[in-house]
């Protein structure tokens, strides 16, 4: 419970979010220290390492986590340095490399050796794109006056939509943008024909068949979190019954522990909609020091909550490996330039300027060799004055 002296702060600093929020996360209060009395769960403790409690699920986790996008069957072996440096929470997904990172993940925990070392955290990748699927096969069978207005539905979505609002909005990765075009499509139609999609058999069983899945590919009994919907769009995608049902059954059988949810598109939305529902219990977002002026607020309204945040895209604000993409708008290399000033990479800039929010567990880091271990992994526990933007 929040006392009334913490709810005046949180009031208090809410009201400075626009002045304070985007340039000095610091300045943020921490979560109030009475906000969790359950157990906590520690794996890996190493002298070095920093931890955070990641919301209501007790797990401490280390503040720099490995992503899963470098992972794969010929690239792993460098995370036994990571484990050595006290890291503990590896992510992935099935999307990632067609299963390869998953695959590889299990190489590096052998089976069960270094299965108790590390927290495990998965995603069903397929559920959104199963979703959106069963809208538009629907779609396709309508008449043509009925199709029209739905896509005048589509049209206004998209007009208003701040999800796509520039400095909001960023690609992190090549055709990230077309994602939301069947997710419009969904959200437009959810209204008048929701009861003949979301409650279907197939989106229950693309979550077990996913889970299923990553299972075998990792060669473990359990997941600690498992992540539903991969890749929020719109946040009615998160509002189906269905999804928490299928994972307290899972729960059940003692395959999964805490549910959660990523988003790299409208963020902020994902986390209120977390927050509404109440079911989730972690939320990994794209947060960097670009788009914060955006999501602050709603990870304020998640942490009174007790929702675990773990921040991604956070390098991506200011450095990009994708070809495409490159080279990344000056403007924001000298945005963390000045918020950070001195000599150090953009990336680990960008890091580090995530890490001065105590709402915040931890960062979704890239671990591609033992050169991106040290560096990233040295950023726990850093504290920095963070300058006017």
């Amino acid at each position: 419970m929040i006392d009334a002296n913490s709810r005046r702060d949180f009031l208090q600093t809410a009201a400075g979010l626009t002045v304070a929020l985007s340039a000095a996360p610091g300045a943020i209060a921490a979560p109030p220290a009475d906000s969790f009395s359950g157990d906590l769960e520690w794996r890996n403790k190493q002298p070095g390492m920093h931890y955070r409690r990641l919301g209501r699920t007790g797990l401490m986790i280390s503040e720099v986590v490995s992503g899963g996008d470098p992972i794969s069957s010929t690239n792993y072996e460098h995370l036994n340095l990571a484990l050595e440096m006290g890291l503990n929470y590896l992510d992935m997904a099935p999307a990632y490399g067609n299963g390869d990172c998953e695959i590889a993940y299990g190489k590096f925990l052998g089976g069960s050796a270094k299965r108790d070392k590390v927290f495990l955290q998965t995603k069903v990748s397929a559920y959104g794109g199963v979703r959106n699927r069963l809208y538009q096969q629907l779609f396709e069978t309508l008449p043509g006056e009925k199709q029209s207005a739905i896509m005048a539905r589509v049209d206004e979505i998209k007009r208003t939509n701040l999800a796509e609002k520039p400095g909001y909005y960023l690609t992190y990765f090549p055709g990230q943008h077309n994602q939301f075009a069947g997710s419009y499509l969904s959200s437009a139609m959810r209204a008048d024909y929701g009861s003949q999609v979301e409650t279907r058999p197939a989106l229950r069983q693309c979550i077990i068949d996913s889970l299923e899945g990553s299972l075998k590919r990792v060669g473990t009994d359990h997941f600690d979190l498992l992540m539903c919907p991969h890749g929020v769009n719109t946040a009615d995608e998160m509002d189906n019954p269905v999804i928490y049902e299928t994972f307290s059954e899972l729960k059940k059988q003692g395959k999964v522990r805490f549910l959660g949810l990523t988003s790299h598109n409208d963020p902020a939305a994902a986390l209120r909609k977390a927050v509404a529902l109440g079911h989730y219990d972690a939320v990994q977002m794209a947060y960097n020091v670009i788009n914060a002026g955006y999501v602050d607020q709603a990870i304020l309204e998640a942490s009174a909550k007790n929702i675990g945040m773990i921040a991604m895209k956070t390098a991506h604000a200011v450095a990009t490996h994708h070809k495409s993409l490159q080279p990344v708008p000056q403007w924001r290399i000298d945005k963390v330039n000045r918020v950070i000033p001195g000599d150090m990479k953009p990336p680990l800039k960008a890091y580090l300027w995530v890490l001065q929010n105590p709402h915040i567990s931890a960062v979704n880091s890239n671990l591609w060799d033992e050169t991106f271990v040290r560096e990233n992994l040295a950023l726990a526990g850093q504290k920095v004055e963070i300058q006017p933007a």
